[in-house]
């Protein structure tokens, strides 16, 4: 048939849509090196012819020619089998195995004496084989057409009238042979007859037919068979050759025979996977041309010569790596040319790997996930197959093959580290790069490219993105604004960080900054006030004596560390030998005992430095009063009187002295008594400095041992009439270092009306004292 002829309709027969058969890419599968003669088309679903069939090429004499494929389907796998019966045409004519055939009979023949033709030969079967023969019309001989029993027809020349050499010593005849096909086909050859002397035995085989058996890749001149045949005939008449013959090319080729010996040994490379059994005919003759023959069958056993072919029938380019365990990714066909158990295969991967072979149909295997894998452990397997067949030795074959895993995005980045710190110094500059946050993403391309940015959030109540910015690509954290160490020394921000991924994976990391201080505060003095111009005076008894505590300056400073650490100096003082201030306290006391000749009036002026590069200051003025009496001082009298002067002042006297008035004189008796029992002390204060709670700042720096409050002093405050304008603030301490215990101000009634004396003569000072009493 010529190429693309229609042999059937494979997809009807199958009750497939051609779109089935195109998407399952459905194909005949051959073994190795066998020729594919037919192919299926995916456009009509078809079996056509792809290559020329030749039946006699194919299936040699064999009545019957099928020839076997297989129909591949994929998707899912699924197998046919095809049986392709090729059927006989008569495309071959008879042919004998030379154009011409001598026969030397004896004219001493009988009438009736049979000789026989070697048959034609023709390679189609059946009806379109050799089926008689006619010989040309002649004098002596007639022919008789015979069959063996394998079927094959041959002529008989029969004697009819008896030969006379001295007549005729040689006869040429033209037998022709036909077969029975259509058209019919014909060969012939010339039989020439050359009149002997008698000669009336033929040879005879000792079988009549000799079986041999040989092993594939029998080496060259190795010995098959030895056919023997003995003539009765004496001399020449009973000489017998061999000659080979109605055998086909390639078996002349696979042997060759000895004429004088019978010997038939190996003259081509047998091998099992060509041709498993020889067929041919031996013929005898002795020296005059009459002949025998005998049949001779050579059955070829198999040797395991042939290691398995591994053939890649389909693999997916890029497998995804999150494909669940069991996901079909490639098919793979292994073939073996030698039969039996050296045919029987088994097929496996050599590395530990997560793939397997599973058989599948016949001799295919499905090549399959057996666990999840991971693109970022391994982007490429580079699969080693097995197959080793079963014969002895074991012969095997190996083949890799390469399998791709495609990425996806299954990995959010991570940061390298858990947490990030950043240390700023306060008042920086907006730009300053505070740290840099870096994430990896093992995944692929986009699916590993990492953006950065700031999760929404506030700091101190503002959005975090007016504080700080993040680089996206870099992940460098830069500050928005300047940060103020005594507004806030420390913040967190969140840093997120994204993929690229579709959907995009993401994972979060903390920041934590700290704001480091810069001395940028200058010490501030709550004690003595430096604002206004009020009056402010401490009171030192005259009777002080060296290490008294007079006073105290009390500072903070809002910065931290040693940048609020406060030293106190005296810068400038009336008497600069009278009185010293304690480096880190801040306290003021006498370093002698006061003296009669000392200056009433003693001004101070106190530096307070931080312990900042540079250090920063800030001054103040103590002014100090010697004296034991407040009458003693007539300018403070005066200046008593002008802050009396306030309406407010005066309307406080005025109510307290009348409430107090009846309270007054009972405790004016008391005092009185209690004097005549009691001696006048040396001190009416101890020095000591009461601060009010306000003065304090609801921010100032709480640092130990910085200069600022220290819990160990503890102050009552006793206030003039009209407290709210004075200047003075008298004290009580707790501080038994102060003064000595016996010189202590004992709070006795008449105690207070010796130190103020009468106190009709100084209103003023009464109404302190009553304050004081109260």
């Amino acid at each position: 048939m010529k190429l693309g002829s229609v042999i059937g309709n494979i997809a009807k027969d199958l009750g497939l849509t051609l779109d089935i058969v195109s998407a399952r890419k459905a194909r005949i599968e051959t073994e190795e090196n066998q020729r594919r003669f037919c192919d299926v088309s995916l456009r009509s679903g078809e079996l056509i012819v792809s290559e020329r069939i030749d039946r006699e090429e194919q299936c040699g004499e064999k009545p019957s020619c099928v020839l076997k494929f297989e129909l591949l389907m994929e998707s899912p796998l699924e197998l046919h089998r095809v049986s392709l019966q090729i059927q006989d045409i008569n495309d071959n004519a008879p042919r004998f195995p030379t154009d011409m055939i001598k026969l030397e009979i004896s004219e001493s023949a009988v009438k009736g004496a049979r000789y026989r033709v070697n048959a034609a030969h023709d390679s189609d079967v059946g009806q379109n084989a050799v089926q008689s023969y006619i010989l040309q019309r002649n004098n002596h001989f007639v022919l008789n057409i015979q069959t063996t029993s394998a079927g094959s027809k041959y002529g008989e020349l029969v004697l009819e009238t008896e030969l006379d050499r001295e007549e005729q010593k040689e006869i040429k005849l033209l037998l022709t042979a036909l077969d029975g096909g259509s058209p019919q086909r014909s060969g012939t050859v010339v039989i020439h007859v050359i009149v002997l002397d008698a000669n009336d035995n033929a040879p005879v085989f000792s079988q009549a037919v000799y079986e041999a058996s040989l092993p594939e890749n029998s080496p060259l001149k190795s010995h098959v068979i030895t056919v023997s045949a003995t003539d009765a005939d004496e001399g020449v008449n009973g000489e017998v050759i061999y000659e080979l013959s109605r055998m086909s090319d390639k078996s002349r080729n696979m042997f060759s025979l000895d004429q004088k010996t019978g010997e038939i040994i190996v003259a081509g490379n047998i091998d099992f996977e060509e041709d498993s059994k020889y067929e041919m005919f031996v013929e005898a003759k002795d020296g005059y041309g009459l002949s025998s023959d005998s049949k001779v069958i050579i059955s070829i056993t198999d040797i395991n010569d042939n290691a398995p072919v591994i053939v890649l029938k389909s693999l997916i380019a890029l497998v995804p790596e999150n494909v669940p365990p069991g996901t079909e990714v490639g098919l793979i066909n292994v073939q073996d040319r030698d039969s039996e158990k050296n045919k029987q295969v088994h097929c496996y991967i050599k590395q530990n790997v997560p793939f397997k072979l599973i058989p599948s149909i016949k001799n295919y295997y499905s090549l399959v996930t057996t666990e999840k894998i991971d693109r970022e452990l391994l982007s490429d397997y580079n699969l080693t197959i097995i197959a080793s067949d079963h014969g002895s030795p074991p012969l095997s074959s190996l083949k890799t093959i390469q399998v791709s895993v495609a990425d996806v995005n299954d990995n959010p980045p991570a940061f390298e580290r858990q947490n990030y710190k950043a240390v700023v110094p306060e008042n920086n500059k907006p730009g300053h790069s505070l740290c840099s946050v870096k994430a990896h993403d093992p995944d692929w391309r986009q699916n590993g490219t990492v953006i950065y940015s700031l999760l929404p959030g506030e700091v101190n109540g503002a959005p975090v993105s007016s504080y700080l910015s993040v680089h996206g690509d870099t992940g460098v954290i830069q500050s928005v604004r300047s940060f103020d160490y005594e507004q806030f020394k420390s913040f967190k921000v969140y840093v997120m960080a994204r993929d690229n991924g579709s959907p995009p994976l993401s994972s979060n990391v903390t920041v934590s900054v700290f704001i480091t201080d810069v001395n940028d505060n200058t010490p501030q003095i709550l004690y003595p006030a430096p604002e206004g111009n009020s009056f402010m005076t401490e009171l030192v008894p005259k009777a002080a004596q060296g290490g008294s505590l007079v006073s105290k300056v009390i500072a903070v400073d809002k910065d931290s560390g040693q940048n609020a650490w406060l030293s106190y100096h005296i810068i400038k003082s009336t008497d600069p030998g009278l009185f010293k201030i304690d480096l880190h306290s801040g306290e003021i006391r006498t370093q002698r005992d006061i003296s009669d000749s000392d200056n009433m009036k003693q001004n101070i002026i106190v530096a307070v430095k931080d312990n900042g590069q540079p250090s920063l200051s800030a001054t103040c003025s103590m002014f100090l009063l010697i004296s034991d009496n407040l009458a003693e001082v007539p300018e403070l009298k005066d200046m008593a009187y002008e802050d009396s002067s306030s309406k407010l002042t005066s309307y406080l006297i005025i109510a307290l002295v009348s409430v107090s008035t009846f309270f007054l004189t009972f405790i004016i008796i008391i005092m009185g008594l209690r004097f005549c029992r009691r001696r006048k002390p040396r001190l009416l204060f101890d020095g000591a400095v009461a601060i009010p709670s306000s003065y304090l700042p609801p921010n100032y720096a709480d640092v130990d041992g910085t200069g600022t409050l220290r819990s160990t002093y503890n102050y009552d405050a006793y206030l003039t009439t009209g407290s709210r304008t004075s200047d003075f603030k008298f004290v009580t301490s707790y501080n038994d270092n102060t003064l000595p215990a016996d010189q202590t101000l004992r709070k006795n009634p008449t105690d207070f009306e010796e130190v103020f004396g009468d106190l009709d003569s100084s209103p003023e000072v009464g109404i302190l004292a009553k304050h004081i009493l109260i």
